[in-house]
C-alpha cells in the first residue's frame, strides 16, 4: 500500500491533566512525521486563547507545521485579523477557517454584527493576506444545515473559490461515503485537494454521542460490531481494524493524505499509523 500523507488534529488543554494528555499525545504522534498538525477551536470562541498558546508551543517546539482553527464567532473583522496575522508573526502558515459553532446555550449561530458573517467572507480576508495555506470543512453526509447534497457542494465549491487552498472533511466510517462527495465535488468543477478526516474509535459511545452533536450518520452494523466487541473486550482491537481497514480503501482509490481526529488520546491513531507502515522517523526534543 502507498504511504498516505498524515496529519493530526488536538484540542488546546483546559488544565493541567489536559496539558499532561496534548503533550502525551503530541510526543507519541510527531514523530511519524505529520504534513501537519491542527489545534480546535471551542465553541462560542471559548478557548480562542487556549488555541492560541497551543498554537504558538507547538510550532516552537515540535518542528511541524501547525494550523490554527480560526472562526467567524464572536469576535470583529479586525479581532479575527488580528489573530490572524500574529500567527503569522510567529511563523505559523496554516489556518483551518470555520464558521465555528455557537455557544452551547444559544442554539442558532448569529454572526457577530462587526463580523464576518460566514466562511466565504473569512477566506476571501484571510487569503488577502497572502500569509496562509487555508483549509476549509466539508461534508461528506451533507452539513446539516444544507437543504441537499447539491447546496452543500455548492457551498464548498465558494469557500474554495474564495481562496481556500484544501478541504479537511468531517469523520465517516464507510469509504464510499467518501468516495461518491469526492466525485460529486469533482463534476461540480471542485479540483482542489479534499482530505477524509478519520476518527479512530475510542469509545463507542461517545463517538455516537459526537456524531450526533456534528449530524454525522453511523451505519447500523457498527452498533452490532461494538455491542460484540465490548462482551469480549476486544473495542481496541475492532477499532484498529475498522479505522485501518477503512484508511486503506480510501489510499487504494487514490486518497494521498488522511487528517485524523485524535481527541488527544494517541494510542489508536499510532497502531493505525504503524498497520499501514507508519513509523516514527524522529524524536522530539525540548518539549515540556
Amino acid at each position: 500500500m502507498t504511504r498516505p500523507q498524515i496529519s493530526f488534529e488536538f484540542f488546546p488543554p483546559q488544565n493541567f491533566e489536559g496539558a499532561y494528555r496534548l503533550w502525551d499525545t503530541v510526543n507519541t504522534l510527531a514523530p511519524l512525521d505529520p504534513r501537519f498538525m491542527s489545534v480546535t477551536y471551542g465553541a462560542g470562541g471559548t478557548t480562542r486563547t487556549l488555541t492560541q498558546e497551543a498554537t504558538r508551543v507547538l510550532h516552537k517546539h515540535t518542528g511541524c507545521d501547525v494550523a490554527a482553527h480560526l472562526t467567524c464567532v464572536d469576535a470583529t473583522r479586525d479581532e479575527t485579523l488580528n489573530i490572524a496575522r500574529s500567527y503569522a508573526d510567529t511563523g505559523v502558515t496554516g489556518l483551518v477557517a470555520l464558521r465555528g459553532d455557537p455557544p452551547a446555550e444559544s442554539g442558532a449561530f448569529h454572526s457577530h454584527e462587526d463580523g464576518f458573517q460566514n466562511t466565504v467572507e473569512l477566506v476571501g480576508a484571510l487569503a488577502d493576506l497572502d500569509a496562509f495555506h487555508l483549509f476549509v470543512g466539508a461534508y461528506p453526509q451533507t452539513h446539516p444545515e444544507a437543504a441537499d447534497a447539491a447546496q452543500n457542494i455548492g457551498w464548498l465549491k465558494q469557500k474554495l473559490d474564495a481562496g481556500a487552498d484544501e478541504a479537511l472533511t468531517q469523520f465517516f466510517f464507510e469509504a464510499e461515503d467518501f468516495l461518491r462527495f469526492r466525485d460529486a465535488c469533482a463534476k461540480a468543477g471542485i479540483t482542489k485537494p479534499i482530505t477524509p478526516g478519520i476518527l479512530p474509535i475510542e469509545n463507542w459511545q461517545g463517538v455516537k454521542r459526537f456524531a450526533k452533536r456534528c449530524g454525522a450518520t453511523l451505519p447500523a452494523w457498527l452498533e452490532d460490531a461494538y455491542a460484540k466487541a465490548e462482551r469480549d473486550e476486544r473495542t481496541d482491537l475492532l477499532s484498529i481494524a475498522l479505522c485501518t481497514e477503512l484508511c486503506s480503501e480510501l489510499v487504494d482509490e487514490g486518497v494521498e493524505a488522511l487528517h485524523f481526529y485524535t481527541l488527544n488520546r494517541p494510542e489508536l491513531t499510532r497502531d493505525v499509523c504503524a498497520a499501514m507502515g507508519i513509523h516514527p522517523k524522529v524524536t522530539l526534543r525540548h518539549v515540556a
